[in-house]
């Protein structure tokens, strides 16, 4: 596969193409592409096949801060290098643009973000794509300069302009760190972001769990660290490479040294914040398939969920219960060797007053979404013990949120009952009660024979009457519930940062004496990733 992109456009919130870049050949324009798009149903792929234009193109999409990349190329091409570079076009745009990337950013920074397009991407094929090298050949004004516009004032030079390409020619062959780096204050800052999603069985017991992690590391060092960071997993080192299934890294991490050493991360950083290395973690605490008697409690997840359906008289009734566990995770030594902005992942308690570090674990931003059948017509009663619960009849999503004060409280229960109304019955075809389009012919005789004892069939009637509900009702109930959190000072996995060096031998440009600020960061989310079947 040796294709090339052919044109990159850019749309708003509302459709509307607020930028096109054309690489090469003659692409389809971006206002013939976007209907093209949009035929295809929700949720669109990434990918997209469009046979009937000329030539056949393949359309790349990602979203992103409400806006739509789209990417396009008639030829065979890799579809997770296109993937992969409409997110570092995203990356370059926050790091000049600022975050979020917005319509009226772009719009107003056209020249900038055309040099960008042009500089990662030559005549359709991939070039430079790190934000640092980018700093170096894109040339940004200053507001000052913006403000003067052309005014030629003493000491300026159109030799000025040529100077960053200059300063590239003379740098070093590390094309994602600037050149001549300085800072006032050194600092090392590290952050590990895992992503739960675990699914649980009606039971409790899980039957999934995985934790998606990330380290981003933040260098503000002047010259040219060489920086050691070694990594520990909750039985120490010995089996690191067992719990960090499919590790990526960055390109400046050397990996000689990883597969030597699993645990150790030797790396001359970019300067500024970036993607350090991200991993995979199973957490079921079995193999085999041979899973035993777990339960949620065995992940020791901060939170726990139950769903009882089916509840009262007539089974129109579900209840919700969480239980917050004070105490949780695989205890862990503190962090040796950096001084901490945060805290490491050990076995905590909430309560302790530093809230958010290694020894007191802060939950927060707890909201469990149920989602319910189409039948539903609205929820009678909703009735949380704490928190407001919302129910939207237009999704049919019932949204429960529990303020991060009742959580830190010291509750370790809550419960949501609610009870469902399904669609109108036909004796509920007239709300208003008017009696309209009914039919009242009496076929009945006037008279009963008084042997006739009608006690017995009413309470017959009345019985299939209640099962019939029972049966229309259990088709309400919902199939699944979902809980989304933060946790910050904590992590699933149980991986922590033992410490944060550099090597004074092969830095370069630092300066003897100093010694930069260190700190490291923990926190475990969970968009919705936590999920139980009913």
């Amino acid at each position: 596969m040796n294709g090339v992109i052919e044109a990159l456009h850019i749309y708003d919130e509302h459709n509307r193409a607020i930028l096109s870049h054309t690489y090469t050949s003659r692409p389809l324009s971006a206002t013939h592409l976007l209907p093209l798009y949009l035929q295809h149903p929700a949720p669109r792929p990434n990918l997209i096949y469009l046979p009937n234009t000329n030539p056949p193109t393949l359309v790349f999409s990602l979203t992103h801060a409400n806006l739509l990349y789209l990417a396009t190329s008639s030829s065979e091409i890799e579809p997770l290098l296109v993937l992969e570079f409409l997110h570092r076009v995203i990356d370059a745009l926050e790091e000049f643009l600022g975050a979020p990337v917005l319509a009226h950013k772009i719009e107003a920074n056209y020249d900038v973000v055309a040099q960008l397009l042009t500089e990662m991407c030559d005549a359709g094929t991939i070039n430079t794509t790190e934000p640092n090298a980018l700093r170096d050949v894109v040339e940004v004004e200053g507001l000052l300069g913006k403000l003067l516009g052309s005014i030629n004032l003493p000491g300026k030079s159109p030799s000025n302009t040529n100077t960053p390409s200059l300063i590239a020619q003379n740098a070093p062959a590390l094309p994602w760190r600037r050149a001549n780096v300085r800072h006032t204050s050194n600092e090392l800052y590290a952050d590990v972001v895992e992503t739960l999603s675990v699914t649980l069985a009606p039971s409790g017991r899980p039957i999934a769990a995985f934790a998606n992690g990330t380290i981003a590391f933040t260098s503000k060092v002047s010259g040219v660290p060489d920086i050691l960071l070694n990594l520990t997993g909750p039985s120490g080192k010995h089996n690191l490479r067992s719990v960090m299934e499919l590790p990526v890294f960055h390109p400046c991490v050397r990996l000689n040294r990883w597969k030597d050493n699993p645990g150790e991360l030797s790396f001359i950083p970019p300067d500024g914040r970036f993607i350090l290395a991200g991993y995979e973690v199973d957490l079921l605490p079995f193999t085999n398939g041979k899973s035993g008697n777990l339960n949620s409690n065995s992940l020791r997840l901060p939170v726990n969920i139950e769903v009882k359906t089916g509840l009262g008289s007539t089974g129109s009734d579900f209840e919700v219960r969480l239980n917050i566990n004070r105490n949780f995770g695989p205890t862990s030594s503190s962090i040796s060797g950096s001084s901490s902005r945060g805290g490491g992942p050990g076995g905590r308690s909430f309560g302790a007053p530093h809230p958010g570090s290694a020894t007191a674990p802060l939950l927060q931003d707890l909201i469990v979404s149920v989602p319910l059948p189409s039948e539903v017509r609205n929820l009678l009663d909703i009735r949380p013990s704490k928190g407001d619960a919302t129910f939207n009849p237009t999704d049919k999503q019932l949204e429960w949120v529990i303020p991060t004060k009742e959580l830190s409280a010291g509750t370790s229960y809550f419960g949501l009952r609610c009870t469902v109304q399904g669609p109108l019955e036909e004796q509920d075809e007239d709300p208003n009660g008017f009696g309209f389009g009914r039919d009242y012919t009496y076929d009945e005789p006037y008279q009963n024979n008084a042997d006739e004892k009608p006690g017995n069939n009413e309470g017959s009637s009345e019985t299939e009457k209640d099962a019939k509900k029972i049966a229309q009702n259990k088709i309400l109930m919902p199939s699944s519930a979902s809980v989304s959190f933060s946790v910050k000072g904590w992590l699933s996995s149980g991986i922590k940062i033992e410490s944060i060096l550099i090597d004074p031998r092969r830095s370069r440009g630092l300066g003897e004496g100093v010694k930069p600020y260190k700190g490291v960061k923990y926190l475990t989310v969970s968009k919705g990733g936590v999920e139980i079947r009913c």
